[in-house]
């Protein structure tokens, strides 16, 4: 599951899918609503609780197929991260092991996260940023989004993540900076592996850091 504005397409989940495929799963990648992808809704809408139950529709659709099975393995980048281990907490019984990537943890850590920023962000109702997939496009979110993030922390129910589970984060991240793995991870009560790539960033954007995630995965499946 992609991220905040990003999609099915973008080179970190289809390393993961593709990492999934040469595994034999049977894989799912989507595009959020609210986001850039193929999907409906509009970008400014985007929450935490609309990547939440998008997943919650995918994993229910995908029930009335017959390769469906369980428990299954679930994947996420950055908002689609807490998704995915809220669903794991939420249904540890369907649950597999859970690999996060660049995830968010919480809001209230969010909210910590760069002060100067939240602030004028809250001050001004809006956060305008220029796409690093379509330079000279710029993409806007109300401060309403941050209000819906502050509604979840992974950290409250994290005893119930009992399944393995795989964290990698990039050193430069200042979206969800390694700190904040930090703390997931010593949380969490589970088989769990902790990964930081040297020099990478949010989205892992260089093929020398995709090609290390890659391994990372290829090595945690096969011993889940």
């Amino acid at each position: 599951m992609h991220g905040l504005g990003g999609s099915k397409n973008q080179p970190i989940i289809e390393i993961c899918a593709e990492v999934f495929l040469e595994r034999n799963y049977n894989t799912i990648r989507f595009d959020a609503t609210n986001t850039f992808g193929e999907s409906d809704g509009n970008y400014e809408n985007a929450t935490t609780t609309n990547y939440y139950e998008d997943l919650e529709d995918v994993i229910n659709w995908v029930k009335s197929n017959d390769f469906y099975q369980e428990p299954f393995v679930l994947a996420g980048h950055s908002l689609g991260g807490i998704a995915v281990a809220l669903y794991a907490e939420n249904h540890p019984e369907k649950v597999k092991a859970i690999s996060l990537l660049s995830t968010v943890v919480s809001g209230e850590l969010s909210l910590k996260n760069n002060p100067e920023a939240i602030m004028e962000w809250q001050r001004t109702g809006w956060r305008i940023s220029e796409r690093k997939s379509k330079p000279g496009t710029f993409k806007k979110i109300p401060w309403s989004h941050m209000e819906d993030r502050l509604k979840y922390n992974l950290l409250t129910q994290v005893r119930k993540i009992t399944m393995p589970t795989l964290l990698v984060a990039g050193e430069n991240d200042e979206s969800t900076p390694v700190g904040h793995q930090k703390i997931l991870y010593e949380a969490l009560p589970s088989d769990k592996k902790f990964y930081v790539i040297k020099d990478a960033d949010h989205v892992f954007s260089k093929p020398k850091h995709l090609k290390e995630v890659k391994e990372i995965l290829n090595n945690w499946i096969n011993k889940i």
